[in-house]
């Protein structure tokens, strides 16, 4: 009996050992946690569409996966954040793909000024670049999750310019490669500024000039320190959401799902977003006093000699892809 007892006490003991740890397991699955930095501060559209992800990935899984987003460049600061998705530092990032145009032309063809304006173009233009990016993505160990464009870049100045000669010589707020070597083709002096930045930078006149969008202007109150918002519409520029590829392949697969799944949504949303944010953005900068002015045909045609000037250099760098990319984008 003794003996009897002892095995089936032990049974009752592995029983409950097993149960355990199949508890512990699943406390500890239910409790995945991700870092996930971005750039910009709480009230751009791009973190809102992010926010609304990643809690549709935190109901979607029940809360077996929740990602922490840390906006504004609170975690991990720009131009770094490549490097940290890359590595495994954050499982999951956003950036703004042209920062990185030096490391690889591919991330700053939507840079290209004159190349893709307007929502339509600038849409199928990623649609053209994406087999390129999620390549280039891949051999950094990142999936691309989704991707939004930003509205149309303009450019803002202080007082009305006489013709575009004017920006000669100014200091020029920049945030790529590419917008760099536009202000230098303008004959301007590039200063790159991570658009937290900008404020400070305008109040010290460090720049006097900028090109950027109506979204960004609002977010920073342009008004209190520019008059004039040229609507170029040069480029829609993207940003990228991204996720650790090491990370993303330990997930079960019902995660992998929420993820996937949910990225498609956030990308049609954050378009739409982004279409919605231009108009109200213009709105809110003429509201508050801000000149949006159409350039005239004279300042259109120096800056489309500006974009094919341009175009020109970087299929020089881009090598074949970059000339797949431009003919399959214009059909040709």
């Amino acid at each position: 009996m003794t003996t009897h007892r002892s095995t089936a006490t032990r049974l009752i003991h592995l029983v409950t050992g097993l149960v355990a740890a199949a508890f512990i397991g699943a406390t500890a699955y239910a409790q995945t946690k991700w870092d996930m930095p971005t750039p910009y501060i709480d009230t751009e559209f791009h973190t809102q569409n992010i926010k609304m992800y990643v809690e549709d990935v935190k109901k979607a899984t029940n809360g077996q996966l929740e990602v922490v987003v840390h906006s504004g460049q609170s975690l991990i600061k720009h131009p770094d954040i490549l490097r940290a998705v890359s590595s495994g530092q954050v499982n999951m990032a956003e950036f703004i793909l042209s920062q990185f145009g030096n490391e690889d032309p591919m991330f700053g063809a939507d840079n290209l000024p004159f190349v893709a304006t307007g929502y339509d173009n600038a849409f199928r233009f990623y649609q053209a670049q994406k087999p390129y990016l999620e390549k280039r993505l891949a051999s950094r160990g990142l999936r691309l999750l989704y991707s939004v464009a930003w509205p149309g870049q303009g450019i803002y100045t202080k007082v009305p310019l006489k013709s575009i000669e004017d920006l000669r010589g100014t200091k020029f707020r920049t945030y790529s490669p590419l917008t760099a070597r536009f202000a230098e083709l303008l004959g301007a002096s590039p200063t790159v500024l991570q658009a937290t930045d900008i404020p400070q930078a305008f109040a010290t006149n460090t720049v006097q000039a900028m090109i950027t969008s109506s979204a960004t202007g609002v977010s920073f109150k342009s008004w209190e320190f520019l008059k004039v918002y040229y609507t170029t519409s040069a480029f829609h520029p993207k940003n990228v959401v991204v996720v650790n590829e090491r990370a993303f392949q330990r997930l079960p697969d019902n995660q992998k799902k929420a993820l996937t799944s949910l990225a498609a949504q956030a990308e049609k949303r954050g378009w739409q977003m982004s279409r919605e944010r231009e108009k109200s953005g213009n709105e809110t900068l003429a509201k508050n006093g801000i000149m949006l002015i159409e350039p005239d045909a004279a300042m259109k045609a120096t800056l489309n000699k500006v974009g094919e000037q341009m175009l020109a250099e970087w299929l020089k760098t881009a090598g074949a892809d970059g000339a797949a990319l431009i003919k399959a984008y214009r059909g040709k």
